[in-house]
């Protein structure tokens, strides 16, 4: 598991963004059953940045906590068989790595969100982590159903990983 981070804000966490990603990234892809190693991206932002992004990439005018943009397009969520065929420019030529996607990440609802909810800052970014790697891996949650079979994945990795809230 190969991961960028990228930090444009003054603020930091008590813990190592980068090696939590790979932590999270590594449940998440086992739990999929990838076959492959992969790259994933991870810019940490501000709420006027994001909300940029969100208004420049989705037309939506608003700020948000995290987006997902997935370098694959999946037919069945998390079915990673057939991307060689499908998918030749995922893979990143140096490396031999599928090339995930993207993740921007607001640093400032991370913090107010963990606040908010009671749990610590780690569970919050390791649960917009999940959130985000499960998009990158073809899941929505624009229907109830689709919302339901995330909720379940992500509560289910950060339980092995024994991330919980409290």
């Amino acid at each position: 598991m190969t991961s960028y981070v990228e930090n444009e804000t003054r603020q930091s966490f008590s813990f190592d963004e980068k090696e939590l990603l790979a932590r999270v990234a590594e449940a998440v892809l086992n739990s999929e059953n990838c076959p492959y190693e992969a790259t994933v991206n991870l810019l940490m932002t501000d709420g006027a940045s994001i909300r940029e992004y969100n208004k420049n990439y989705r037309n939506i005018d608003a700020e948000t906590d995290v987006l997902s943009f997935p370098n694959l397009e999946f037919e069945t969520p998390g079915d990673f068989s057939g991307v060689e065929e499908r998918e030749a420019d995922c893979f990143d030529p140096d490396s031999g790595e599928l090339i995930l996607g993207d993740i921007i990440l607001n640093v400032e609802r991370v913090k107010a969100q963990a606040a908010e909810y009671g749990h610590g800052e780690l569970r919050e970014f390791a649960f917009l982590l999940a959130h985000s790697l499960y998009h990158l891996c073809g899941y929505d949650h624009m229907e109830p159903e689709e919302a339901v079979v995330m909720e379940k994945k992500q509560e289910a990795v950060l339980q092995m990983l024994s991330i919980t809230r409290f």
